[in-house]
Order: structure tokens, then C-alpha cells, then sequence
């Protein structure tokens, strides 16, 4: 009995060891650091206890009005940008899936290429595509007399964070699409003949067959959509610099700037904590209203 217990230790070890090392550690560290004075260049200057988290919660104090600016910043994105994410990354899946298996594998290639280029060059395109003078967008339209004056797509909004929504699908929805293809494909096609035969249309093979055969893979590409969205800082940086007038200066944007041009590492890591915790009530609110749903699929 002890050497069955001693083997599946050992089986458990190496997650143990990488959760401690990659996720613990930096945490309980994070912690230490958001309770001190701390600085890139002076070092650790003391113990200062709760008060980084008192000052993002100080109307008076310029990191408070930079957090709360760039958290609401994020949340529009998010809000903006995961529904479409998700939505058409499943249209493309259900299209290809539709697809006759000789070109299935050319499409899911072209879909996914995007997602292998930077972020660098993701944005340097687009940068091209709509900047507000000569940019390809604005000459195309320019010349077919769609507009007369060039619209400054980079320069106010709601265009700038259009075109960040924008770049973002382009560069990721071949992941997700690819995770959606692969859930389709593990669906009993004897569950499409039968539904045929009984006269189903394609929407009712959604709602009862499609559906909850990849609702699993839908919650898991929604939460993994969420946390990146979140995480947006590429984007907004290189191709918008978090213009015009700050609204598109991501959360991710002021942590790195409150550390990295303000010298205050304490503080950035008191506002990544924070934000790692809004990040968490949504995912806990996503999966709440999952589970909420199949229990009341379950009574009916």
C-alpha cells in the first residue's frame, strides 16, 4: 500500500512542482511585493501594508484615476470584442466543418496562419491599412467616392477601438476556430442523418444537436477569451498608443507604465493583483451562469 501511494505521488509530482514554481510563487510573491515600497532603481524602501490598495481606492491619487481609466478601458474591449471572438470563430468552424474533407485542411491553414504571426507585425499592418493619411483603407474608399475625406480610424473614436476589435479577430480567431472544428468533429454523425430523416433544419440541429455537443469547448473558449482580453496590451500600445485621449490605454498598459516610466513597482503590483481578482469574478460569473443553465435545462 505505501509503494502504490509513493508511485502516484510521484505521477503527481511534476504538476505539484510547476504549480509551485510558476503559479504560487509568483503569487505569494506578488503579495509581498504589493505590501512594500518598492522601486527598479532604489530597491525595497519598506514595509507600507495596505496602502498601494488605499491609493487606488483614493479619488485624489493619480494611480487611482489611472487604474479605474484603464480597467474601464478594458472592460469596454472586453465586453466589445469576446462576444464577437467567440461568435464568429464558431461561424467559421461550423463553415469549414461544412466543407468537403479535401479543402477542410487548406481553409483551417489559411484561418490559422494569422495566429502565428507577432503581434508586431499584426499591428504594423493594420497601422497601414487605417492610418488617416494614405492608409489603404482610406485611399480605397477615397477612390471608389465612398467618402471624400479620409476618416481618422486611428485618431477618435468609436474607429479606434474598431479597428483594435478588429486586429484582435483577425490575428486570434484561428485558435479558437480550430478548437471549435475539433469539438464538431468529435459529434456522432448518425445524430445529423437521424434529425434529417426527421425533417430537422439546420437551426434545430444547432439548438439540439451542435450545441450541446460543444458546450464544454464553447465555456472553455469564452473563459480563455475573456482572460486574454483582458490581457490586450500589443494591440492598443503599438497601434493606437492608447489614443485618442487615453481611451484605449489598457489595464495591462498602466500596470507596465506605473512600473516601468513612474518607478513604482509596489504600486504596479498592487494593480495587477487587483486586476487578477476582476479577472476571477468574471470567470466565476461566466461559469456561474453555465452551471445555472444546465440545472435549468436538467428540471425541465
Amino acid at each position: 500500500m505505501k509503494v502504490s501511494k509513493w508511485k502516484s505521488t510521484m505521477f503527481i509530482a511534476p504538476f505539484l512542482v510547476c504549480f509551485g514554481l510558476f503559479w504560487l510563487a509568483p503569487f505569494v510573491y506578488g503579495i509581498y511585493m504589493s505590501l512594500h515600497k518598492l522601486s527598479l532603481t532604489r530597491g525595497n524602501m519598506g514595509f507600507i501594508g495596505l496602502q498601494n490598495f488605499l491609493d487606488l481606492f483614493n479619488k485624489d491619487s493619480m494611480y487611482s484615476e489611472a487604474f479605474f481609466l484603464g480597467l474601464k478601458n478594458t472592460i469596454i474591449f472586453v465586453l466589445v470584442s469576446v462576444p464577437l471572438l467567440v461568435v464568429i470563430s464558431l461561424g467559421l468552424a461550423l463553415l469549414v466543418d461544412n466543407l468537403p474533407k479535401k479543402v477542410q485542411g487548406f481553409f483551417r491553414t489559411v484561418f490559422f496562419l494569422s495566429y502565428a504571426v507577432s503581434v508586431t507585425s499584426v499591428s504594423a499592418i493594420f497601422v497601414w491599412l487605417f492610418s488617416g493619411n494614405g492608409g489603404f483603407i482610406n485611399n480605397m474608399l477615397v477612390k471608389m467616392h465612398v467618402i471624400s475625406q479620409p476618416v481618422p480610424w486611428l485618431e477618435a473614436q468609436p474607429f479606434a477601438l474598431i479597428v483594435l476589435v478588429i486586429t484582435t479577430i483577425w490575428w486570434t480567431i484561428g485558435f479558437n476556430m480550430m478548437l471549435f472544428i475539433n469539438a464538431l468533429n468529435g459529434i456522432d454523425t448518425a445524430l445529423y442523418e437521424a434529425s434529417s430523416i426527421d425533417g430537422a433544419n439546420f437551426w434545430n440541429q444547432f439548438k439540439s444537436i451542435i450545441f450541446p455537443g460543444i458546450k464544454s469547448v464553447f465555456a472553455f473558449v469564452t473563459l480563455t477569451t475573456v482572460i486574454a482580453s483582458f490581457n490586450v496590451f500589443g494591440q492598443p500600445q503599438l497601434i493606437t498608443k492608447g489614443g485618442p485621449t487615453q481611451t484605449t490605454k489598457s489595464l495591462i498598459m498602466v500596470i507596465q507604465q506605473t512600473i516601468f516610466d513612474g518607478n513604482n513597482l509596489g504600486m504596479g503590483t498592487a494593480m495587477a493583483l487587483l486586476m487578477g481578482v476582476v479577472v476571477m469574478i468574471f470567470a466565476l460569473l461566466q461559469n456561474f451562469l453555465t452551471r445555472e443553465k444546465k440545472e435549468l435545462k436538467g428540471e425541465k
